[in-house]
């Protein structure tokens, strides 16, 4: 067993988490309100300016992502210098705050990435779905070191990747971080191609001549289900080892699936789509912190 944690730097570390939530929240505005080239093709500055002089509504919301995403950076450096300070050396809190620095730079790379080759606002490139999936993965992951870090710094003992818990803590995470990525997809069709009605959305997603966005948006309830499904059976055979997060993942799987039904018949407003990814947030997170438990009693 790892010694007593830190308990300010815990604390700390579970508000850079909690930060993160709406910085990926925001992000997820900044693409539903068609924002995304609010600043124009510039990177890290908003159209040539440190702080734009005029900015309209879509400059506004970028250039505040962008802002957010700076403080972000400062608060994951100051997390590093922290863990590096508290904890000895091999000390798994530390491996935490590096791997979040390390997936905050890639971060910020593909964020500069889908600016510089313009896959924003209106563009329905084939090409805009393969970048929005590498986004998407990396911000999960950085979300899993956040939270890694603060579990660690508690005073929680490391794990090893290895047995049956290990492949089964791997087929979960990677099954939700899929669903993710269809979910992505799914509301980047929303986005493009808003539909007036059910039936026009449906309409939308068999039409053999629609944009790709369409047609792969009609699997993400499908693969919601088969990933609800799987992870019932793993919180089930787990539930001994982890109740209180078993529990935790088990409300957010619930509270996701019914605000999917509700985004679906809703057709998918601003709100509804923002109310979804949060509650994915949140799932994602409780499921990390489930494996991590489940693998440090295995």
């Amino acid at each position: 067993m790892e010694k007593s944690g830190n308990q300010g730097f815990t604390r700390f570390a579970w508000g850079v988490l909690a930060f993160n939530i709406p910085v990926v929240l925001w992000g997820a505005y900044v693409r539903a309100s068609g924002s995304g080239a609010g600043c124009g093709n510039h990177w890290p500055l908003c159209d040539g300016e440190i702080v734009p002089h005029s900015a309209g509504a879509q400059k506004l919301i970028e250039f505040t992502h962008r802002a957010m995403s700076g403080i972000d950076v400062a608060l994951v450096a100051l997390l590093l210098i922290w863990a590096f300070r508290s904890f000895p050396k091999l000390h798994p809190a530390r491996l935490g705050a590096a791997l979040s620095g390390v997936f905050l730079f890639t971060e910020a790379l593909l964020g500069a990435a889908l600016v510089k080759l313009e896959h924003v606002a209106r563009n329905p490139s084939t090409a805009r779905g393969y970048s929005l999936s590498a986004h998407l993965l990396n911000t999960l992951t950085l979300l899993a070191c956040l939270a890694l870090t603060a579990w660690w710094g508690s005073g929680k003992p490391r794990f090893r990747v290895r047995g049956r818990e290990a492949w089964l803590a791997g087929v979960s995470l990677g099954l939700v971080a899929v669903l993710g990525i269809s979910g992505a997809i799914a509301a980047l069709g929303d986005t493009l191609f808003p539909a007036r009605s059910l039936a026009e959305g449906f309409a939308q997603d068999l039409d053999p001549a629609a944009n790709i966005f369409l047609r792969l948006r009609l699997l993400h309830p499908m693969i919601a289900a088969v990933v609800a499904g799987w992870l019932i059976f793993y919180a089930a055979t787990g539930m001994a080892a982890a109740r209180r997060q078993t529990l935790l993942v088990g409300a957010a799987l619930m509270l996701q699936l019914a605000a999917g039904i509700l985004n679906l018949v809703l057709l998918a407003p601003i709100w509804t789509q923002m109310t979804h990814l949060l509650l994915a947030d949140l799932l994602w997170i409780a499921l990390v912190l489930l494996c991590a438990t489940r693998l440090a009693k295995a």
